[in-house]
């Protein structure tokens, strides 16, 4: 046997690269480009995002509705950019919340990853309890006694929660195909009925779109609103284990994720702001927009396909959402920032099969509960967006904040990208700190101080936790996917040693 086949046969040892990575019992480069895109669209939902949003923000922002919509683009667009920043130097499970904790430490990562979790979180329950509303209200076109059932909407939630489980646990690449599967047609239904209602409005009146005399304060909680129809455009980075090319595809998937769902939400939005207007209605006090449309057009039938469509792009936006919250679970489990058995991963499915039962459980029995104690179906999507809206706005300003203390950390920091960093970060904890006034000052009060009291009892239990080992709080523990001796060697030798390395 010559060297070359020794060396082949027994490959030794590389200083540095252990023989499982931190984040090991994930199936390991196993999805592919298409799966990643669509794990970040069917996040956002565009399809229920482009009918229920533009109304939200039309409520506050009157005719600057589209323009919100414009900005919010713009500005997610720009908090994408950041983001890869830190997707194209780092493949972990944990998002936001290990980007954060790479850049400013520890305690800020906690901040950041209880925001997000609550944002995966309630936009999750938001999901749930969207698809029920919508399955009830198509319903009620054929059984009029059932419109309004908070009994249906529960049964739907159940059913929902328990699918989505299943889903999630089975395996990445059936969760991902499925739901491009379900936003693709719910996508192409959207964009009939846009199609169908621009061709009836004779002659079609763009000064419906002037954005007009319009304060400060409503543009910018509208745009705040507006905002959460991007939200989870960022999700595809919890597959950056899972993902083959992962520094390529992820950030792609992000980018393009704000791009394609911007131009369906602005179209979207115009059409309904000139439809109303053509009609002599007020977009802002309508309970159903899309569908008092698509009755005024004479185009019923796309009224109930639009009400399935959005029925399962809810669904899918509720798989997208819960599988990015049990991956970030799944990544403080491994670093001991929650019970260990987070971080377990089914050895025959290949995900984390304990945090997904937990999450699954509980996404389901809130909004039942809430439900089961009289709240309007409507009223509970408004409270669990709001609390999503605050998670979601604050993890973002502090991954931009992050991300300059990361890239100067590494010697990677360049003054465009600071800059950017650092403005959209100013932007956006304006707009948070405006919608958190506005919201507060609401019927929704009780929604901001959930979630933020949520987030202070995180800290402060973090806080407490490690009082007796401060070193905790100095140095971040993050857990993130590294090269192992089979990806330099293409090694078969079976693993010798954890070699679990964590420190950042």
């Amino acid at each position: 046997m010559t060297a070359l086949d020794r060396a082949i046969a027994d490959p030794p040892r590389v200083p540095g690269v252990g023989t499982r990575s931190p984040v090991d019992g994930l199936s390991r480069r196993s999805v592919g480009p298409v799966d990643v895109f669509a794990q970040s669209v069917s996040a956002v939902a565009p399809s229920a995002a482009a009918t229920t949003i533009p109304v939200l923000v039309a409520t506050v922002a009157g005719p600057g509705a589209t323009w919100s919509l414009l900005a919010a683009m713009a500005l997610s667009f720009l908090v994408g950019r950041t983001v890869n920043q830190f997707v194209r130097r780092v493949a972990g499970t944990g998002s936001l919340y290990t980007y954060v904790s790479l850049g400013l430490g520890p305690v800020a990562g906690v901040v950041a990853g209880a925001a997000l979790l609550l944002g995966y979180g309630f936009i999750a329950m938001f999901s749930l309890t969207g698809s029920g509303y919508y399955l009830d209200y198509l319903l009620s076109r054929f059984v009029p006694t059932a419109g309004d059932s908070a009994l249906v909407t529960s049964v739907v939630v159940v059913v929902m929660g328990a699918a989505v489980f299943a889903v999630i646990a089975l395996g990445v690449r059936l969760s991902t195909r499925l739901t491009l599967l379900v936003e693709s047609l719910s996508v192409a239904v959207i964009v009939v009925l846009i199609v169908a209602l621009v061709a009836r409005l004779h002659p079609v009146d763009a000064s419906a779109l002037a954005l007009g005399p319009t304060a400060p304060a409503p543009f910018a909680v509208g745009t705040a609103l507006a905002v959460t129809a991007f939200v989870g455009f960022e999700s595809a980075s919890v597959l950056g284990v899972e993902a083959r090319r992962p520094f390529q595809a992820i950030p792609r998937a992000i980018s393009w994720t704000v791009l394609v769902a911007g131009v369906l939400y602005v179209a979207s939005a115009a059409a309904q702001q000139m439809g109303f207007a053509a009609m002599g209605g007020d977009l802002a006090a309508s309970a159903s927009p899309v569908n008092e449309l698509a009755n005024a057009s004479g185009v019923q039938w796309i009224g109930w396909l639009l009400d399935l469509g959005i029925a399962a792009s809810f669904a899918a936006c509720a798989i997208a959402s819960t599988t990015a919250l049990v991956r970030v679970l799944f990544a403080m489990g491994r670093e001991g920032v929650l019970p260990r058995a987070f971080g377990r991963a089914s050895p025959r499915f290949r995900t984390p099969f304990v945090a997904g039962a937990v999450a699954c459980a509980l996404l389901t029995v809130l909004p039942v509960i809430g439900l089961a104690f009289g709240i309007p179906t409507w009223s509970l999507m408004e409270a669990e967006l709001v609390v999503a809206a605050l998670g979601y706005l604050t993890a973002y300003a502090l991954t931009c904040f992050a991300a300059p203390a990361f890239l100067r950390r590494i010697g990677e920091l360049t003054a465009g990208v600071a800059v950017v960093a650092v403005s959209t970060g100013v932007l956006l904890t304006a707009v948070l700190l405006t919608y958190l006034g506005v919201e507060a000052a609401s019927p929704h009060w009780p929604s901001v101080a959930l979630a933020v009291g949520s987030v202070a009892a995180v800290v402060t239990a973090f806080l407490v936790a490690t009082r007796r080992r401060p070193w905790w709080r100095g140095a971040s523990r993050a857990v993130y996917d590294v090269p192992v001796e089979a990806d330099l060697l293409r090694a078969s030798r079976p693993p010798a040693g954890t070699d679990h390395t964590t420190e950042a």
